[in-house]
């Protein structure tokens, strides 16, 4: 059986081939793609080549956003079933390394991540009409969401794995640095668990009327208005937590002068090595946390969409079809226009 992918060779070089699929072997599910999300690193692969130290090496396929339909299932696989609904888990960890035997999955040394260059060989991706995936890697999805929504499962991990860095967010005052997909779900997620208010702030209007619509108290164009960050810096500070969810220098340096004393900042954006006002950090006693990816929040996440407590529709902008990938690319990029663009593929 023939299957288009959506294969990068390198920097705006996106081309549509074809190429073979079997059938699903033991343990194994083959799965209709409907809908890919494509994601801040599918851009930087595509854009920049890369993103920090992580460059693409060899012809990838992108994607590890992705929702389908269950076509066939190999031997052995219980609980799943052809036109079962389910969104895919890009992330796989060895389970014998010494940090999946110390319970630390995450950090696996042999991780393989769908789409990721991180390792050579690539690890190849989820944008194509057909794939044969572990059944474990198949979480189903219940209720009326769209297929789109069910491909946000991903991304929504991430989030509720930086929730669970931050701490306790009931009546905490949240600042969240970036409205890209990530922001918006974390502030999503940060008034799911109960903040008082969530302020968003981004260069852009259009992810900051999508942060308004998912749970922002208040969102602040910063190009624009820049000013109105100087009261919550009054005072050593305000936020009791802050996502920061852009990597970009000069929100990393609101960010340490935004949060109270002894308040604390996931960092859940990523780039290359930033300058940080290490005389804050310290002075404020601050707790500056990195995050990454997720584990048991992705079947988490899958069952928050399902039951929709939490809405994602402001956040997915637009569905371009997988033929168009380029044009799909173009527009996700363009932050002014989308927050979340799709990637549809043959039925």
């Amino acid at each position: 059986m023939e299957t288009r992918v959506c294969r990068l060779y390198g920097q705006n070089d996106i081309r549509i081939e074809t190429e073979e699929v079997a059938g699903p072997g033991p343990g194994e599910a083959l799965v209709a793609v409907a809908a890919g999300g494509i994601c801040g690193s599918d851009l930087h692969y595509f854009q920049d080549g890369g993103f920090g130290p992580i460059r693409v090496r060899e012809p990838i396929i992108l994607g590890h956003e992705a929702s389908g339909v269950i076509v066939d299932v190999g031997a052995g696989v219980t609980g799943l079933a052809a036109g079962d609904r389910v969104a895919l888990n890009p992330s796989r960890p060895c389970g014998e390394c010494v940090y999946c035997e110390a319970g630390l999955p995450i950090h696996c040394l042999a991780m393989r991540f769908n789409g990721s260059a991180m390792r050579l060989p690539h690890e190849q991706g989820l944008f194509r009409d057909r794939i044969v995936v572990g059944a474990a890697q198949c979480v189903k999805v219940g209720g009326d969401v769209t297929m789109a929504e069910a491909a946000c499962s991903e991304p929504l991990a991430v989030c509720l794995h930086a929730r669970s860095n931050a701490g306790e967010l009931e009546g905490k005052r949240v600042l969240v640095t970036g409205a890209g997909p990530i922001g918006v779900l974390c502030a999503a997620v940060a008034r799911e668990a109960g903040a008082s208010e969530v302020v968003v702030t981004d260069l852009q209007d259009i992810p900051l009327q999508a942060a308004a619509a998912m749970g922002a108290t208040r969102t602040i164009n910063v190009a624009r208005d820049g000013a109105e960050m100087d009261t919550y810096a009054a005072d050593k500070g305000t936020f009791d937590t802050v996502f920061e969810c852009s990597a970009a220098a000069p929100a990393v340096r609101t960010a340490i002068s935004c949060v109270r004393p002894r308040g604390t900042i996931v960092q859940v954006g990523v780039t290359g090595d930033l300058p940080i006002p290490i005389n804050m950090l310290v002075s404020k006693e601050l707790r500056y946390q990195g995050t990454q990816r997720f584990h048991a929040e992705f079947a988490q996440a899958v069952e928050m969409i399902s039951s929709r407590r939490i809405d994602l529709a402001p956040m997915i902008s637009s569905s371009v079809p997988l033929e168009e990938a380029t044009d799909a690319f173009a527009l996700a990029g363009n932050r002014a226009k989308a927050v979340k663009v799709h990637l549809t593929f043959a039925a």
